[in-house]
């Protein structure tokens, strides 16, 4: 597609488990529509995020009934999660796909991408010039919040945890919070923690970060040089313990064992919000909103892997404020104009043609990396 050509740009329902976000706002359908692109929303995609389609239409969008009609039409489809089994055969040659996809926690799914001949942009692997990752900072600010959250539920004894109030009372002992990552979601997870009053511990292997965390945080958070021995201190004390680690692109690694769980506290809560990539404790598997915990060696473990999902309204605006530049320059541009002129945007090619173009995925999975 050349960049004269005007883009129809598709935005289907989300079909993952209780995934309540929407990828574009009616904000975004009037950036697009003016520039003289079509907008086509699959009905009651906006739905879980309170935004009806009469809104999409006001601005332009052309509402279609079914994915199908999404898939079939759109040179360039936006979505929020990886296309499930279902949205496989519906990917053409020459699309463009938008979204999270996480490839290296999934290799049917790379392998389905691969085969269908889209070209597979990545949320989680775009990056701007300091390093940062644009488009997973908001998600990690909701998940890491979320995580705090979450945690404090499933601490209660209704829930299987042990009975612990996060923030104790006078005279009685707060919550120990460790926490495995000192980056965006490690860093919102103990600002919330601290703020309702538990003893916060982050682990970070960056002694920058851990100077910067230790300046900004309150009195009641520690930082600590992440080594095995500092984590299983850490483990033994730990009421509740959020998994914070992200390697981009790749699957995060296994820093709590499945022997280490013995150290844990009866009832101890896990919060993997690694899950996306893989996990960062070896016991973790995905689990779903409707069903969000599971008990091994008497340690519960939430492995959600759509958490800001819950916060539908609240994530699809944080996220849609990242990632609708880029979609603007996709539709404007074109794909290969777009990619030649944007390194954040090269960064997030993941598979093209066939191939894997992104460093960390070829090396999970043994396969080749081509030069996108």
């Amino acid at each position: 597609m050349t960049h004269t050509d005007k883009m129809v740009v598709g935005v289907p329902n989300e079909i993952k488990t209780h995934e309540s976000r929407v990828a574009m706002t009616p904000v975004g359908v009037e950036e697009l529509t003016r520039c003289g692109h079509q907008v086509l929303i699959q009905a009651g995609a906006g739905q879980g995020s309170g935004i009806s389609d009469e809104q999409y239409s006001q601005h332009g969008a052309a509402i279609v009934p079914s994915a199908e009609d999404v898939w079939r039409h759109a040179d360039l489809i936006v979505k929020v999660k990886e296309p499930l089994p279902v949205e496989w055969p519906l990917m053409k040659p020459g699309q463009v796909v938008f979204t999270y996809f996480h490839f290296a926690a999934d290799q049917a799914l790379t392998r389905a991408v691969m085969g269908s001949g889209v070209t597979a942009i990545a949320y989680e692997t775009i990056q701007d010039a300091r390093g940062n990752l644009p488009l997973l900072t908001p998600m990690s600010e909701v998940a890491g919040r979320m995580s705090i959250q979450e945690g404090a539920k499933f601490l209660e004894r209704p829930f299987d945890g042990r009975g612990i109030l996060l923030g104790g009372v006078p005279g009685v002992l707060p919550a120990s919070v460790v926490i495995l990552g000192g980056g965006v979601v490690g860093s919102n997870a103990a600002k919330v923690a601290a703020g309702l009053g538990a003893n916060v511990t982050i682990l970070d292997v960056n002694l920058d970060r851990l100077r910067y965390l230790d300046d900004v945080m309150p009195r009641n958070v520690t930082t600590l040089y992440s080594d095995r021995h500092s984590i299983l201190d850490s483990l033994a004390r730990a009421d509740l313990l959020i998994g914070a680690v992200l390697i981009p692109g790749a699957r995060a690694p296994h820093l709590v064992r499945r022997e280490d769980l013995k150290r844990m506290l009866p009832r101890a809560v896990i919060i993997d919000v690694a899950i996306d990539q893989g996990g960062c404790v070896e016991t973790s598997r995905p689990t779903t909103h409707s069903q969000p915990t599971y008990l091994v060696d008497d340690v519960v473990h939430y492995c959600v892997t759509n958490m800001p999902g819950a916060v539908g309204r609240t994530s699809t605006y944080a996220l849609t404020n990242v990632t609708l530049p880029y979609v603007l320059q996709l539709a404007r541009k074109g794909v290969d104009r777009a990619l030649a002129e944007s390194p954040a945007l090269r960064h997030g090619l993941n598979i093209r043609g066939g191939k894997v173009t992104n460093p960390a995925v070829a090396r999970t999975f043994g396969l080749e990396c081509v030069a996108g």
